[in-house]
């Protein structure tokens, strides 16, 4: 028991910032908590009765006491808010430059796929100091990537595509577990992430396989599933051009503008009339069931893979776009 260290590694960007506002946390609760068993116990010494006819003297109040007693809590409250939402938001907004690794949760075991193609089952390889995104699905029922050493988690929601990003600071070996209930092996979901200097790293990616890049894999699996009739880089088919279209506000009957990020797009191939882009007819049939989540993140990744219009002549997009193209409507997704 002497071996077991009383808390995890720190090993990312995110672990000094998430354990001070735990320490400060826990200090504050424990001070007010002694504090209050403290008064507790001398007050029901010093005030305890003592003649069956002894009164207390009535008290009339303090206004002094009770705006000290308001102001210091309220304070407190709002610098572990303010705190927690530094944290948070940090925790939310991946870098720019981050490198995407699709992951999906599957009873049970974690799947992770590099975009240049390389798989890893229940463990997972990154490079120190990179920015690393997780684009994560799950095949069945919720899972929970948590990392203790990096201080993260998010959970694989069913129907869903969730993010989560962290940056390795030390090389190591660390503990990949899944937090929610999954089932009767929940326990034995387990992996590891491997963290690597950088040539290191890139000496681990060459000596992968050769399976092709996520996008090339999504690109073959748009044109599998005929969506090349329908979704082309003008305004000739029934439904909107992809290029360029990830990341950019998109126009919806109504006018209403969404956002085109991963969990719009995978809505959008397997409930294509949930949000129905301006100017085209719901004519999309849904893809539920005819591809995995796997397959679903090579859609995706084709998606973002594309450049912006026209600057790809003949290069089209996965079914993400939803709806078909009403007769001489013009594709009217904004960039």
């Amino acid at each position: 028991m002497f071996n077991i260290p009383l808390f995890p590694d720190s090993a990312s960007t995110f672990a000094g910032r998430v354990d001070a506002l735990y320490f400060f946390i826990v200090a504050v609760t424990s001070f007010f908590a002694i504090l209050v068993v403290a008064l507790v116990a001398f007050f029901a010494v010093r005030y305890k009765r003592r003649r069956a006819d002894e009164v207390g003297a009535p008290v009339h109040g303090a206004l002094a006491l009770e705006l000290t007693w308001t102001a210091v809590p309220l304070v407190l409250a709002m610098v572990m808010f303010y705190w927690g939402a530094s944290v948070y938001f940090a925790m939310a907004k991946p870098p720019a430059n981050a490198m995407e690794i699709y992951t999906v949760g599957k009873r049970w075991m974690w799947k992770f796929q590099h975009v240049t193609g390389q798989r890893e089952i229940n463990q997972l390889h990154v490079p120190i100091g990179q920015p690393v995104k997780l684009v994560i699905g799950s095949e069945d029922v919720i899972h929970s990537v948590y990392i203790p050493a990096f201080r993260v988690k998010m959970d694989a929601v069913p129907g869903r595509t969730t993010t989560l990003w962290f940056q390795a600071t030390k090389a190591g070996r660390y503990r990949l577990f899944c937090t929610e209930y999954c089932g009767q092996k929940h326990s034995g979901m387990i992996g590891e992430v491997v963290v690597m200097a950088p040539g290191e790293f890139q000496q681990w990616l060459a000596g992968g396989p050769a399976t092709g890049s996520m996008s090339e894999m999504g690109q073959k699996l748009f044109t599998d599933l005929a969506c090349v009739t329908c979704h082309r880089d003008d305004t000739t088919g029934r439904g909107p051009s992809l290029a360029g279209v990830f990341g950019s506000q998109v126009t919806l009957q109504g006018g209403r503008t969404v956002t085109a990020d991963e969990q719009y797009l995978r809505e959008s191939i397997v409930n294509p009339q949930a949000k129905i882009v301006e100017g085209y007819q719901p004519l999309m049939p849904t893809f539920q069931g005819l591809v995995s989540e796997e397959q679903l993140m090579q859609l995706i990744a084709y998606v973002k893979s594309l450049g912006t219009k026209g600057q790809a002549p003949g290069q089209t997009a996965a079914p993400a776009a939803e709806g078909a193209q009403a007769p001489g409507a013009a594709d009217t997704v904004t960039k």
